[in-house]
């Protein structure tokens, strides 16, 4: 019988066990739940951002006004984006109000990412040079804020609205800050 050595066994065991802490990873609610300084501080100005095209643009004085609205970064090059979408779409027919802030983007490209998928937004805004997302501690999009009624970060999001992100997370979110 011939003898196994050890380091024929060793590279298989390694692969599985880090396989193993990987997909363990992937599972943790806590790995989705990114931490943000800016949680209970006022939104940070978006006076920086452009219109995109001739939507309603979005202005600090929406972000202040009163009840509980969303900031989604997004950008017409990001899947997950696109993978959210439905998403955005069903909360802005169920009466929230969603802002949309477009992320180091073009606008004809933006602007046909909306024409294809609809169009969300109860006002928008473009954020080319990425300077806004910056102040806002952005990771990168897409990226959810939900904004009290008093202009305060109450919660942030990053990565798609999945229907069960939806559910654990955002929509809590909103009942809670809507509740202060």
């Amino acid at each position: 019988m011939a003898k196994i050595s050890p380091l024929m066994v060793v590279p298989p065991v390694l692969f599985a066990v880090l396989a193993g802490l990987f997909i363990f990873g992937m599972g943790r609610d806590d790995a989705r739940r990114l931490p943000t300084a800016q949680a209970g501080k006022d939104a940070p100005s978006i006076a920086s951002i452009t219109p995109l095209g001739d939507l309603p643009p979005l202005t600090d004085e929406l972000l202040d006004a009163e009840g509980v609205k969303l900031v989604n970064y997004w950008a017409s090059w990001c899947a997950p984006c696109r993978a959210e979408h439905p998403q955005l779409e069903a909360m802005s027919a169920e009466g929230i109000t969603i802002y949309g802030i477009n992320y180091k983007d073009e606008a004809p490209a933006a602007r046909g990412f909306l024409d294809e998928m609809g169009n969300p937004y109860a006002a928008i805004g473009q954020d080319e040079p990425g300077r806004t997302a910056l102040e806002w501690g952005v990771y990168g999009v897409p990226e959810t804020y939900v904004i009290d009624g008093k202009g305060r970060i109450a919660y942030r999001f990053a990565g798609p609205i999945t229907v069960e992100v939806l559910d654990k997370y955002i929509r809590p979110e909103i009942a809670k800050a809507a509740a202060e």
